[in-house]
């Protein structure tokens, strides 16, 4: 037996915790209200708004999963302003392949390029304290923009030492600042993440979240935002050949998200990106259904790690085996409030969107036929017709009923 397959198989597992924790929440159901919405103002001259100036347009566009399912499938969904060109994917790296997991890539603009948003890839790094293990993965000469072999990182260290100067091409970084509302969330998650892990014989595990978002500036005058978070895994396993232990680090980082706009523009900008973020739904189903795949492939190839063990010398058995003892019976033993606090905690993925941009920009509730929406603070006025769609605006003159000739807009109305 190859005298890395524990390591690896460890690491491998975490990796796919950690990818499918990230979606394991689901939306919390909307509140409805069956008030009447307040009529829009009365406005009949069109000729003097202008469309991205006078008022914003946006529109709820939904990502499609194009290659698991027989059909395509609506993975989530979020609103961009009119006219936006984007481009989807969602990418599939089956078992047995380098960075097994289902990844999101997302990258919209606008018709004229001042403006761009980027939902890059979730990506997965390991280390190991090993030496052997070290040299390894340094040989393997994997090169992968899922996963890599790095030391552990808060989102800080990575923003500054990897993100911006290689995917963003090295912009100059004005500010940044943690984000503790999205920490909280990812500690929620990251229960689940230890939960399982626990399961597979993973006894001594210990978390570190870290959230930020960061001001950045290119050297062609344009400024962007960018949010991201880490989650760092440690590990301690037994050295089946030496009767020491060993740490492996799984970093992985997510919601990594760049928003960019021209530096005369950034009111706009800001108010702009504050809809996109709390407007992230993902489908539950669908959802769902990825999960379920994925813990199915982990629960076999534990199978098949406890088979191989079964095999080796009797020492390496028993510590495999006591590991996995181990680790279920810390599991048996937590208290059920412990589990209670879990599932009462459960909120949507789609939450730490929102929570990024709180820290940034307040949101408003505002109240429409389908139920209480959150937007952005920036824009004193919000429409709805009940598609999905939304126009926001500041002047209060503005009616799209006469300007757009359309009446299935309603005005919203702000509630607490």
């Amino acid at each position: 037996m190859n005298k890395h397959y524990p390591y690896i198989l460890f690491g491998w597992l975490i990796m796919q915790c950690v990818l499918t924790a990230c979606d394991t929440k689901q939306q919390a159901t909307t509140e409805t209200n069956s008030s009447e919405n307040k009529p829009a103002t009365n406005m009949t001259n069109t000729q003097n708004f202008k469309e991205g100036n006078d008022y914003v347009l946006f529109e709820r566009v939904r990502m499609l999963d194009k290659t698991a399912f027989a059909e395509p499938a609506e993975a989530y969904s979020l609103l961009l302003p009119k006219g936006w060109q984007q481009e989807n994917n969602i990418i599939w790296n089956m078992p047995n392949s380098d960075c097994a997991g289902t990844f999101k890539d997302l990258r919209a603009r606008s018709v004229d390029g001042k403006y761009s948003f980027r939902l890059f890839p979730d990506i997965v790094y390991n280390w190991n304290t090993d030496p052997q293990m070290i040299q390894f993965y340094m040989n393997s000469g994997n090169i992968s923009p899922f996963c890599g072999f790095r030391q552990p990182m808060n989102a800080e260290q990575y923003l500054r030492s990897v993100f911006a100067p290689g995917e963003l091409n090295n912009p100059q970084i004005i500010k940044v600042e943690p984000n503790a509302t999205v920490v909280d969330e990812m500690k929620q998650s990251n229960e689940k993440t230890r939960m399982e892990l626990m399961q597979y014989g993973s006894a001594q595990i210990n978390f570190d979240q870290s959230a930020i978002h960061a001001n950045v500036r290119w050297k062609n005058g344009s400024e962007g935002i960018v949010v991201l978070g880490t989650s760092i895994i440690e590990n301690t396993v037994p050295n089946v050949y030496n009767g020491t232990y060993n740490k492996i680090y799984t970093t992985m980082v997510t919601k990594r998200i760049v928003y960019t706009y021209p530096d005369t523009e950034k009111q706009q900008a800001l108010n702009q990106f504050s809809v996109i973020m709390g407007s992230f739904r993902t489908n539950p189903s669908y959802t769902e259904t990825v999960n379920k795949f994925w813990k199915d492939v982990r629960q076999q190839r534990q199978i098949a790690h406890i088979g191989k063990l079964r095999m080796m010398d009797a020492q390496t058995k028993a510590m495999g085996e006591a590991a996995i003892r181990s680790g279920q019976e810390r599991l048996k033993a937590m208290d059920a409030n412990i589990r209670n606090w879990e599932q009462q905690q459960q909120s949507s993925d789609d939450r730490m969107h929102t929570n990024f941009i709180k820290a940034i920009r307040e949101v408003e509730h505002y109240q429409d036929e389908t139920g209480k929406v959150e937007l952005a603070s920036g824009y004193d006025h919000a429409w709805s017709r009940g598609d999905g769609s939304y126009i926001m605006s500041n002047d209060p003159n503005f009616n799209p009923g006469s300007v757009l000739q359309d009446h299935n807009w309603k005005e919203m109305r702000k509630i607490d």
